[in-house]
């Protein structure tokens, strides 16, 4: 059996708050008896990319568990790359992989610098498709924007956009559990390509929809609400069970 924890959006600076709440889920998942295959965190470390959030967020992240986090629309390639990950900054599309003995993790780059919109690039697109082709482990494919509507006005204005080649490349591999997601700081599930899609919930705020009242960044975040966080199992039968979480 594969657990993981899935955690988004976790905005380091956004708030007074936004580190005691990304804390508060660490300190959570250290503290359960058992271990953790992985630790995804899709998007949005930073709130505004400066390499102070960035130093926060890696003492933050760091865990007795594997931990893979990817870049959103507030983060900034150059100082993620040099902070987070030690490498030489550069303003290509950040995709990472995670490979254990049960399963693989690819957290491909959706982000387009400048912009709240999501795009994978050619790029990005083919490394994914190499990883994917290059095991026959389970595949956990990760980024940052919905592919699809969720129902939430400002969020889906801008989800990722162009998604033909991507949900080609998904589409009848069985080998991939599920797309996993985050942006729109609310619990979601759903499907694309045929495959599943389960949306993160927001760390340092959620979102609420527009039954809610939530009908406009304005009047959908709300900073009250505990942060979110998402156990995905696939069991030795290849089935998928998610969990979700409110971290008090």
């Amino acid at each position: 059996m594969i657990v993981i924890a899935h955690l988004s959006d976790i905005h380091i600076g956004a708030t007074p708050e936004s580190v005691p709440r990304a804390a508060a889920v660490m300190r959570y998942l250290d503290a359960i008896p058992g271990d953790l295959d992985a630790v995804l965190v899709t998007g949005d470390i930073a709130d505004h990319g400066l390499a102070e959030e960035y130093e926060t967020a890696a003492k933050l992240l760091s865990s007795r568990h594997p931990v893979l986090a990817g870049p959103g629309n507030h983060d900034v390639r150059r100082e993620f790359r040099r902070v987070l990950l030690g490498e030489q900054p550069s303003d290509g599309p950040v995709n990472q992989v995670l490979r254990t003995e049960r399963a693989v993790y690819a957290m491909c780059d959706s982000a387009i610098p400048g912009r709240d919109e999501g795009h994978l690039d050619d790029e990005t697109l083919d490394w994914l498709e190499g990883v994917l082709d290059g095991t026959d482990l389970p595949v956990f494919v990760a980024f940052h924007h919905p592919p699809v509507t969720l129902h939430s006005p400002p969020c889906d204005g801008i989800r990722l956009h162009e998604t033909g080649r991507l949900a080609e490349l998904l589409a009848g591999r069985d080998g991939v559990p599920a797309v996993l997601t985050g942006h729109a700081h609310t619990a979601a599930a759903t499907t694309f390509a045929g495959r599943p899609l389960l949306v993160g919930g927001g760390v340092v705020s959620t979102v609420t929809l527009p039954w809610e009242g939530g009908t406009s960044f304005e009047t959908c975040l709300d900073y009250d609400l505990p942060p979110l966080i998402a156990f995905h199992v696939l069991d030795d039968d290849g089935r998928l069970t998610t969990h979700y979480r409110a971290v008090p």
